[in-house]
């Protein structure tokens, strides 16, 4: 299999492929904000139209980064860039792929 279609990182010191923990949970709070500030539109001004439009993003994310390689997906490159100053933290990327 190719390095762009790949789910994980190759490291030496690992024998499966791995992710970074702290990324992950960057983006998935990132997702949840602008989850809240849609849904939170929504309800009370009754304007759907930020919905839609952060659903779809959510399923091309989601889509990006199960079947392509997480790498390239705009959540988790937003949250590699909020924890770059991070240590690493590595979890098996097949544990993750549909957690």
């Amino acid at each position: 299999m190719s390095k762009t279609i790949s789910f994980g990182e190759t490291i030496a010191d690992y024998n499966v492929p791995v992710l970074n923990e702290r990324e992950i949970r960057a983006a998935a709070g990132i997702l949840f904000f602008f989850a809240l500030v849609s849904f939170m539109n929504s309800w009370l001004l009754g304007d759907f139209r930020l919905t839609r439009i952060f659903v779809t993003a959510f399923l091309i994310d989601f889509i990006i980064r199960v079947f392509i390689n997480p790498r390239f997906s705009p959540s988790m490159i937003l949250g590699r860039l909020s924890t770059r100053k991070q240590k690493t933290e590595w979890v098996g990327a097949p544990q993750k792929r549909f957690a």
